[in-house]
C-alpha cells in the first residue's frame, strides 16, 4: 500500500492530551482517538502529572487507533509526533514512545511542530488558502501569516497566553478545567466592570487583567460579571491586534484556531471586524480546535512529501513557529 496511498500515524502529546490520529495522503482522517489529563480542581497542569497520564493511557490509544482504522501498524508508512512546543516531560514520553514505534517497525520519523498541526488542520477543515491565523490557546496567542517559505509571526502574547489567563481566573472562582467554556457559559448573565485593557502594537498583555480579575472576585464582584468583562475586554484586544495585522500582512481571511477558536463571543466579534475590512472569516471546527493526533499526521505527510529533513535534537520544548522552515506551500 506504500506506494499508492501514503498513511500517516500522528502522535499528539504536548501538554494535557495525549491523542493519535491516522491520515491518509488523499486526506481520509481513519482514526482519531484521545484521552485528557484534568487537574484536580484549584490546580493547573503539573507536567509530571501529565506524563504519568500519557503513560498510563498510550498503548489503549495506540491499539483503539489502529482498531477503528482497520490497520495495522505494518500498513502505517510514516510517524509523525508532536516535538514542541510544550511540557518537557510529557513531550520527551511522547517522542520516546513514537521512536520506539519507527524503530520496531522500520518507519520514517517526521518531528512537527505542534503549532504548524493547529493551523494546518484549521486550513484543511476550513478550505482557508492563505489567512492570517489567530492562533489562541492555554499555550499560545499569536497572529500569525505565511510569508516567504515560513510562518511569521506578526503579533503574541508579552506575558501569559490567553488560555491560561482564562484558566487562572476560572481555577479562583473553582471551576473545573479547561476554564475557557466554563467563563463563557457564566459570561452569559454578566454584566460589565472595568478591566485593563493592554495592547502595543500588534502584541497583547493578559497578566494585568487576570490579576485585577481576581481581586474583583476576592472582593465579591459576581462571577458572572467577571466571566463577561474578561472575555470583552481580551477578545477586544485580540481583535483590534487581528485588524492591524490584516491590514500590515495584506490578506483577506482570517483563520481561528487553538482551543479558544472555539468560544462563540469571540467569533461573533472577528467576525464583526473581517466584515468591514471585506475580509473572510474561517474558524476550525471545535472537534479539532483543542489539541489532536489528528493535526500532528496531516503536518506528518506534508512534511514527507515535501522532503522535510527531520532534526537531531527529540524534542524542542521552546520551538516556535518561526523557526521551522515551511516546504509543503
Amino acid at each position: 500500500m506504500g506506494g499508492k496511498n501514503l498513511v500517516c500515524m500522528g502522535i499528539e502529546g504536548t501538554a494535557h492530551t495525549f491523542g493519535i490520529g491516522i491520515m491518509d495522503e488523499k486526506g481520509n482522517i481513519l482514526a482519531d482517538v484521545r484521552d485528557v489529563y484534568i487537574p484536580k480542581i484549584g490546580k493547573g497542569i503539573i507536567p509530571k502529572e501529565a506524563k504519568e497520564h500519557h503513560e498510563k493511557v498510550a498503548n489503549d490509544i495506540l491499539e483503539k487507533a489502529l482498531r477503528i482504522s482497520k490497520l495495522s501498524l505494518e500498513d502505517i508508512d510514516i510517524i509523525s509526533y508532536s516535538a514542541g512546543p510544550g511540557l518537557p516531560p510529557p513531550l520527551l514520553f511522547t517522542a520516546n514512545f513514537a521512536h520506539n514505534l519507527s524503530i520496531s517497525y522500520k518507519k520514517p520519523i517526521i518531528p512537527v511542530n505542534h503549532c504548524c498541526g493547529h493551523i494546518e488542520i484549521g486550513k484543511f477543515k476550513t478550505g482557508a488558502k492563505d489567512p492570517l491565523v489567530v492562533y489562541l490557546s492555554g499555550g499560545n496567542t499569536q497572529l500569525i501569516a505565511y510569508v516567504e517559505k515560513r510562518y511569521r509571526i506578526f503579533g503574541e502574547t508579552m506575558d501569559i497566553p490567553l488560555g491560561n489567563c482564562l484558566d487562572v481566573v476560572a481555577r479562583e472562582m473553582g471551576l473545573p478545567m479547561p476554564g475557557g467554556p466554563q467563563l463563557e457559559r457564566l459570561a452569559k448573565n454578566g454584566r460589565y466592570v472595568e478591566l485593563p485593557y493592554t495592547v502595543k502594537g500588534m502584541d497583547v498583555s493578559f497578566s494585568g487583567i487576570e490579576t485585577a480579575a481576581i481581586k474583583l472576585l476576592r472582593k465579591g464582584v459576581r462571577k458572572e460579571d467577571v466571566a463577561y468583562s474578561l472575555q470583552e475586554t481580551c477578545f477586544s484586544m485580540l481583535t483590534e491586534v487581528a485588524e492591524r495585522a490584516l491590514a500590515h500582512v495584506g490578506k483577506d481571511e482570517v483563520l481561528l484556531v487553538g482551543g479558544v477558536a472555539a468560544n462563540k463571543r469571540l467569533q461573533e466579534m472577528v467576525k464583526i471586524m473581517c466584515e468591514e475590512r471585506g475580509a473572510k472569516m474561517y474558524v476550525v471546527p471545535e472537534e479539532y480546535s483543542g489539541d489532536n493526533g489528528v493535526m500532528i499526521a496531516l503536518v506528518g505527510i506534508l512534511a514527507y512529501k515535501s522532503g522535510w529533513e527531520a532534526f537531531k535534537d527529540k524534542i524542542k520544548p521552546k520551538w516556535r513557529i518561526d523557526e521551522v522552515e515551511i516546504t509543503w506551500i
